[in-house]
């Protein structure tokens, strides 16, 4: 996308200059309105021109954009196990391919990946592109990069989804940037515009005070990023017809940047919020590291994880691998009590989507409230003990 001027339109008048924060534009020696390498092609500045003297020009014309069509998820797995996300965007990819009438397609690129795509098969997947090779049995950025740009100019999708992981989020950026494309980063919901064939991707923007929605109208694939347990799992579908295509590989073991030598265990432990169907978190109100025992202890009662807000890890009263959030987990548990948490918006952003919220705050006015299905007003030093002894009690202890 480029932004022009018009010569023969421009006045002169300045507004485009004044309107521009980042002086992307200025008005040249015959005050003539001229862009400048600060531009970032907002377009506010085509917005405000009231003799339409701008204009965004499209690298990317109407009739090519019909070239591409389908939705691609990039299935990303390791160890033989294929990350949870990846699922979860094909459930996802299915409803927009059924708005759009058009195919999904799955992205499988590794080494010894039958057993990857027997369970891709699973899912209502229409076709599934495949790369296998030695080199590619770990992941590294360029050999993956270049099998994914061979696949994409191959399948033509119009749209490509990736989960929103350390790996995806690596893989992502540098796969957008190979393409010439947009890629909108952490997407919490996708949606499309059915009249313009747009992915709107919302994300949290502005330290998750506001949800921004995103559009890629220039340029095909359009990209977004998604966060783990936002999309609900979708049911498996024995049985479906689905073409699996073997691509030939492009790289090669000379674009290996590194050599791995071993994995380490992640030394957080056992701690895996993402994945725990109960969460117990704490906030701000737990008023120290110590009073965290009894969230271990109710967690431990009903199978489930510990959690905490950000400003509990802040405190330095829990580790990072607890925290929910924008800037922590995003966690879909069937069960999540959250026990002395306002309920910041950017707390909100990674658990509402929970199916069962219990809220245990003193403060009735405290925003947690609004989302949860049931709240309890009250000294949580006192409610969360008679919890744990009810629960004793039944369990005849």
């Amino acid at each position: 996308m480029a932004l022009i001027v018009k010569k023969e339109n421009c006045t002169g008048c300045g507004i485009c200059v004044e309107t521009c924060a980042y002086k992307g534009i200025r008005l040249d020696s015959k005050g003539i309105a001229e862009i400048t390498e600060n531009c970032i092609l907002c377009g506010q500045c085509v917005d405000s021109c009231p003799v339409e003297a701008l204009y965004m020009e499209e690298k990317i014309q109407e009739s090519e954009k019909q070239n591409y069509r389908g939705i691609m998820v990039f299935i990303e797995h390791e160890l033989g196990k294929i990350h949870s996300v990846s699922f979860e965007l094909l459930g996802k990819a299915k409803k927009i391919a059924d708005e759009l009438k058009v195919p999904v397609y799955a992205m499988v690129i590794g080494d010894s990946i039958n057993e990857i795509i027997k369970e891709v098969k699973n899912y209502e997947v229409d076709v599934i592109y495949a790369v296998s090779a030695p080199w590619l049995y770990d992941y590294q950025t360029k050999p993956f990069i270049l099998e994914a740009e061979s696949i994409i100019k191959h399948s033509k999708p119009e749209i490509v989804l990736i989960g929103a992981t350390t790996l995806g989020r690596d893989f992502a950026g540098a796969l957008a940037t190979r393409l010439e494309t947009g890629l909108t980063a952490d997407c919490t919901e996708l949606s499309i515009d059915k009249e313009k064939g747009l992915l709107l991707q919302t994300r949290p923007a502005f330290g998750g005070n506001i949800m921004a929605t995103i559009i890629c109208p220039y340029k095909r694939p359009q990209m977004a990023t998604v966060r783990p347990k936002v999309m609900p799992m979708p049911h498996k579908v024995f049985g479906k017809d689905c073409r699996i295509i073997q691509l030939q590989p492009v790289s090669g073991p000379k674009d290996l940047d590194l050599e791995i030598v071993d994995f380490l265990p992640d030394t957080v432990g056992k701690v895996n919020i993402a994945e725990a169907d109960i969460i117990v978190s704490g906030g701000r109100g737990m008023k120290g590291p110590e009073n965290f025992h009894m969230l271990f202890e109710l967690a431990e009662l009903l199978g489930g994880a510990v959690g905490a807000s950000r400003a509990a890890v802040d405190s330095g009263w829990i580790p990072y691998a607890h925290q929910v959030g924008q800037t922590g987990r995003t966690v879909r548990p069937k069960l999540y009590i959250a026990c002395g948490i306002s309920g910041a918006i950017q707390h909100l952003a990674g658990m509402q989507t929970s199916e069962v919220i219990v809220a245990i705050n003193k403060d009735p006015e405290a925003p947690i409230f609004k989302v949860a299905n049931y709240g309890i007003v009250g000294d949580l030093f006192k409610v969360v003990p008679e919890i744990i002894k009810q629960i004793k009690e039944k369990k005849g202890k």
